[in-house]
């Protein structure tokens, strides 16, 4: 099972849970309809069509209604620590979740007592509770834009709010170097960009910076949809180096398709998600459908 976890904007504090699939610009889950916007619901949708399109079990998702207070994020680590081992995911992606430490420490206990070894992907807040518990050495893959990059290689911050590097006078390697060497990467990293960095054990293996479609920048949900990339090929048996750099690829190709301006729609890039696998995947991964 690919289980993706996070929160949404909404009032309430409840979780939805079970099987996701994208209508038109929704996603559907248990009967309830949530508009693909940016964060957790743009991820989960880019999972979906790429699990579709692959033929493989669509993910499985639990997300909490969270307007920022925390209630509905603490209510997500308790159902999971209670029930990860019984679930038993082979991949488990955690998305915008309230950074609390000793909850995540609660969560990754948990994880290990699963009967095979779980893939852990972190992005966002739960990227930031992993970093700050000191448990991003048991993470498979980090999504990092560059500046929760330099959170991560800051060591005396626990939020991106409060980091003291000046990006502009800090390259992106040396950030990449100094987060390793203290232990605060996990141990595959997408470094989110202008320049996607694919980055192994510390170390830079691949750049992927064409085609270049600067307008996506502008769009909310363009790194959020690599995370959901990234957790489809990944539970569809890629390793997870090998699938950050084919989701920086197909990302950056269904922004070409998309013709995007700041004005387009995350939802309408995700629609070409199909179309760029059906040109490019084979010849990216060997994978011929």
């Amino acid at each position: 099972m690919l289980l993706i976890a996070g929160t949404i904007p909404v009032k309430g504090g409840s979780l939805i849970k079970g099987e996701a699939r994208l209508e038109g610009d929704s996603l559907l889950i248990d009967g309830h309809e949530i508009p693909c916007t940016q964060g957790t619901a743009a991820m989960v949708s880019a999972a979906v069509v790429t699990t579709d399109y692959l033929g493989i079990d669509a993910p499985h998702v639990v997300l909490a209604e969270d307007i920022g207070d925390g209630q509905g994020s603490k209510e997500l680590y308790k159902y999971l620590t209670a029930n990860l081992p019984e679930i038993s995911p082979r991949t488990l992606t955690l998305h915008y979740l309230l950074p609390v430490m000793l909850l995540m420490e609660r969560l990754i206990e948990s994880s290990e007592k699963c009967s095979r070894k779980v893939t852990l992907i972190a992005d966002a807040g739960a990227m930031y509770a992993a970093k700050a518990a000191g448990l991003a050495p048991k993470f498979d893959i980090f999504t990092p834009d560059i500046g929760e990059m330099a959170f991560l290689a800051d060591p005396d911050v626990t939020h991106p709010a409060y980091i003291r590097y000046y990006l502009s006078e800090t390259g992106v390697t040396e950030l990449i170097e100094s987060a390793y060497t203290r232990h605060n990467l996990a141990s595959n990293v997408i470094v989110k960009g202008s320049v996607d960095y694919i980055v192994k054990e510390g170390q830079v293996n691949h750049t992927v910076e064409k085609p270049s479609v600067p307008s996506m920048e502008a769009i909310g949900g363009t790194g959020d949809t690599i995370t959901g990339l990234i957790s489809a090929f990944t539970y569809a048996g890629l390793k997870p180096y090998e699938a950050a750099l084919i989701a920086a690829r197909a990302n950056r190709m269904a922004g070409r398709f998309s013709e995007a301006t700041p004005s387009t729609k995350i939802w309408e890039i995700i629609s070409q998600f199909p179309a760029v696998f059906k040109e490019y995947l084979c010849g990216w991964t060997g994978i011929c459908i």
